[in-house]
C-alpha cells in the first residue's frame, strides 16, 4: 500500500494534509478527524494510532493537535463495548 503521509496509521494522509493547510480551523480538523476515524479498521487501538500520530505530527498550537489531543482523552475514557446483543423471547 502507498502512503500519502508519512505514519502507516494515516494511510490516506489526512492528518498529514491537515497540518499543512494553512489557516485550518478547528472545526475542519474535527471534521478531517472524524473521517480518519472512521477509516480505523475494526480490532485496531484508535486510541494507540492517535498518539502515534500526535507523536508525529503535533505542533503546539496547531488546531489539530488540540483535536488530537480531544480524540485521545475520548478514546481513554469509552466504554468497552462487552458481549452481543441480547435477543428477546
Amino acid at each position: 500500500m502507498i502512503y500519502k503521509g508519512e505514519v502507516a496509521c494515516d494511510p490516506r494522509g489526512l492528518i498529514f494534509e491537515a497540518y499543512r493547510i494553512e489557516g485550518i480551523t478547528q472545526e475542519d480538523c474535527r471534521t478531517i478527524f472524524f473521517d480518519w476515524a472512521l477509516g480505523v479498521p475494526d480490532g485496531e487501538d484508535a486510541a494507540a494510532h492517535v498518539a502515534t500520530l500526535l507523536s508525529h505530527y503535533g505542533q503546539a498550537g496547531h488546531p489539530m493537535t488540540s483535536v488530537l489531543e480531544e480524540g485521545l482523552q475520548v478514546y481513554h475514557r469509552a466504554p468497552k463495548r462487552r458481549g452481543g446483543r441480547k435477543s428477546r423471547q
